[in-house]
């Protein structure tokens, strides 16, 4: 996930996300997929077709009623709000999880640009945003922000623009009702915090003592000056 905390749900690679879950809403509300649309300032043909996307892998979403004395419409089905109500549960998870759940690294910036920063830290280099005119720094790293990837299946490069990656072994597994905490060890003091859902942990097949990629935006991560121990 990345940062801005983003909840998805997943299958067969197909994302429900927060855009979907507007979508969804505002057919209820107008009851008509062409009103939902207008009212989202989208274009209908690409409503139409995203909803059509969703129903391949989630089922059927919305019931079309077609002319008539009453004119055409449509409605959610059960499945609709049933998915509803699953992404809710999962915003609320993450927001709760979310918010505590970082990773700190100690880290000395080597190289600047603009305002993002090249930090060697004992995890691996990473690039950080860095406003602040330090050489030490601690990285934060939030858990929503992170993607995990089996090392065989890494994007390429050219598809991860401006994006850090660590190599390590998952060494916990924290299920919820909705969410996986993972931690992984990238080498650092501490294990990096990782929040997923448990059909991305499916789809990754992982589970304790495997090898990890994690990845995250340069700009989804923060560098800010270490506070310094009284000598």
């Amino acid at each position: 996930m990345d940062a801005g905390f983003e909840a998805r749900l997943r299958a067969d690679g197909v994302s429900f996300e927060a855009r979907d879950a507007a979508l969804l809403r505002a057919v209820d509300e107008h009851h008509s997929l062409n009103a939902a649309a207008d009212a989202l300032e989208r274009s209908f043909s690409r409503a139409h077709a995203r909803i059509t996307a969703l129903e391949e892998e989630f089922g059927p979403l919305v019931e079309r009623q077609r002319g008539g004395v009453g004119g055409g419409g449509s409605e959610l089905t059960d499945d609709a709000r049933d998915l509803l109500a699953r992404f809710e549960r999962l915003r609320a998870a993450y927001a709760g999880t979310a918010s505590v759940a970082e990773t700190v690294l100690d880290g000395r910036i080597t190289e600047r640009d603009g305002e993002l920063a090249t930090v060697e830290t004992a995890a691996g280099t990473v690039r950080a945003l860095a406003p602040e005119a330090a050489e030490r720094v601690e990285v934060t790293l939030r858990a929503d922000a992170v993607t995990l990837h089996v090392p065989d299946d890494v994007p390429a490069s050219g598809e991860m623009s401006a994006r850090n990656r660590l190599r390590g072994e998952a060494v916990d597994l924290v299920p919820g009702e909705t969410i996986v905490r993972v931690g992984v060890d990238v080498g650092a003091d501490a294990p990096l915090t990782v929040l997923v859902t448990h059909d991305a942990l499916g789809a990754l097949d992982l589970a304790v003592g495997d090898p990890v990629v994690a990845s995250f935006k340069a700009t989804a991560t923060r560098a800010t000056a270490a506070e310094r121990a009284d000598e």
